[in-house]
């Protein structure tokens, strides 16, 4: 007998975020190499959306975003971790055509 399957469907604003794996070890703009050990309380995170509420209005699945640590609960699906927020904890998106960008680059 198999287990019925169920899609998770976001609601309202809430928007869920796989997070981008750190490499370990960061370069300061100077060069200097900074340990994995050393943490950042104040530091913003990467990650990429998988999936958003019917309410959410600028991001969407595949875009990425930037996000404080502090600001989600986190999930596990089928032994992968994601982070669920409302959309307005988001900092940034990253897009290939943005209206009212930066000028910065990924």
């Amino acid at each position: 007998m198999s287990e019925a399957k169920f899609e998770v469907q976001m609601l309202h604003d809430r928007v869920m975020i796989k997070v981008e794996k750190d490499s370990g070890e960061r370069r300061s703009s100077g060069g200097i190499v900074i340990p994995a050990t050393v943490e950042q309380s104040n530091r913003l995170q990467w990650g990429e959306v998988c999936g958003v509420g019917h309410h959410a209005r600028t991001v969407k699945v595949g875009d990425r975003v930037l996000f404080h640590p502090d600001d989600q609960f986190v999930v596990e699906i089928q032994g992968e971790d994601y982070l669920v927020m409302r959309e307005r904890d988001l900092h940034a998106i990253a897009s290939e055509r943005p209206e009212h960008g930066t000028g910065l680059y990924l």
